[in-house]
């Protein structure tokens, strides 16, 4: 066990590098999965002037409460094709996969990213709530592999520069070719002066974006966040909270553990299927998964659009006889698209695109539709 794995026993709240600049701008703070988080700035307009950024220009997010565990050694493959669902012999060194753990129920351990450094090397990007129990669970799932496991969460600064002008915005700190490097890719390179810093062409927002990750130097982290913000500023560029990352991940459809992905749902019922091949060796809930693919799901993740109210996580989901039939994991109204969604369970057929359904949302039922997901699609870049 690394080192690292040691700051479990940090003091609560955790704070980053960061903590004091946020404070500075005056955002509003909360306590998040054991962490000192901003939700929002309302000195620069809020959640809602923060969603709208990211979407038409750019936002800049610490996520630096997210966990990162390095797998590397002479097997760190193969315990990666046994720990996760993705197939990792699709991806070369300087690629990134999105893919989970699983329990043998083919349930969800987490979702994460899987970044390939080399061939014998690898992070996986995790949750930030769910950090403890992923380590245990690697730990005790590596040890029949000749590799090792690095827990190297509190170390790394982790800033999410996100939106259409991202690219714009980045280039004037760094003097690699961002054209160059496609979604789903990483390099090192020198940002705002700091030298090695890892890019990768990634985020948790529908949006074009990069993920930055640097050692956790509080003077190192205010200078790459204050340039980010200060090159951003022509193109409408904000400090952001978790408040709009949650709204804008939401109208991407991009699934939240403890939410539309846990241990009690499977990768079929979360429709994430595309990203778990079953024609690849053994993996770690295989078994299950191929049993309920043969079986069929008993409930699937569908898009609602609700009229009247918002639909909050937990509200019950009724069909057209006022029968309940399932359950919202996520909803909000959307900044961007100016309506109320909601993410929910339900069975199959009232899954589908067009079926009339209900929200119970404190003892009023308020009309829902369900539509095909993701609510929101970025638009694709002209070329001439």
């Amino acid at each position: 066990m690394s080192a690292a794995a040691h700051d479990f026993n940090a003091a609560f709240p955790r704070k980053t590098a960061l903590n004091s600049t946020h404070r500075r701008l005056g955002a509003k703070m909360v306590e998040f999965n054991g962490w000192d988080m901003p939700v929002e700035y309302p000195a620069f307009g809020g959640l809602m002037a923060e969603h709208r950024a990211v979407r038409t220009g750019a936002g800049v997010f610490d996520v630096s409460h997210m966990g990162v565990i390095r797998v590397h050694g002479r097997q760190a493959l193969a315990a990666m094709q046994y720990l996760t669902m993705n197939d990792v012999t699709r991806i070369v060194a300087g690629q990134c996969q999105y893919s989970a753990m699983l329990y043998p129920a083919g349930t969800f351990v987490d979702d994460l990213l899987v970044h390939k450094l080399a061939e014998d090397d690898y992070w996986m990007v995790i949750n930030a709530g769910t950090r403890e129990k992923d380590w245990d669970w690697v730990c005790r799932h590596l040890h029949a592999f000749d590799c090792t496991p690095e827990l190297q969460s509190g170390r790394l600064t982790q800033l999410a520069l996100q939106g259409p002008r991202s690219s714009d915005i980045l280039q004037q700190l760094t003097d690699t070719d961002l054209s160059r490097l496609k979604s789903f890719r990483r390099t090192r390179s020198t940002v705002a002066g700091l030298q090695d810093v890892a890019i990768a062409r990634t985020g948790y927002t529908a949006e074009d974006g990069f993920e930055l990750y640097f050692p956790s130097e509080e003077s190192a982290s205010q200078r790459v966040w204050n340039e980010l913000l200060e090159a951003g500023r022509p193109f409408g560029c904000l400090p952001c909270g978790l408040g709009a990352r949650n709204t804008l991940r939401l109208e991407g459809c991009l699934p939240l553990y403890g939410h539309e992905i846990s241990d009690r749902i499977t990768v079929w019922e979360a429709g994430l299927e595309r990203f778990c091949p079953l024609e690849r060796p053994d993996f770690m809930g295989k078994a299950a998964l191929q049993m309920q693919r043969a079986q069929g799901v008993k409930r699937r993740l569908t898009g609602l659009e609700v009229e009247g109210g918002i639909a909050r996580d937990g509200y019950r989901v009724l069909d057209r006889s006022g029968a309940a039939i399932g359950q919202v994991t996520s909803g909000s109204y959307a900044p961007f698209l100016k309506k109320n969604i909601a993410l929910a369970y339900v069975p199959p057929e009232a899954a589908a695109p067009g079926a009339v359904l209900a929200v119970e949302v404190r003892n009023r039922i308020l009309e829902a539709r369900a539509v095909a997901t993701p609510f929101y699609v970025r638009p694709k870049k002209l070329t001439v």
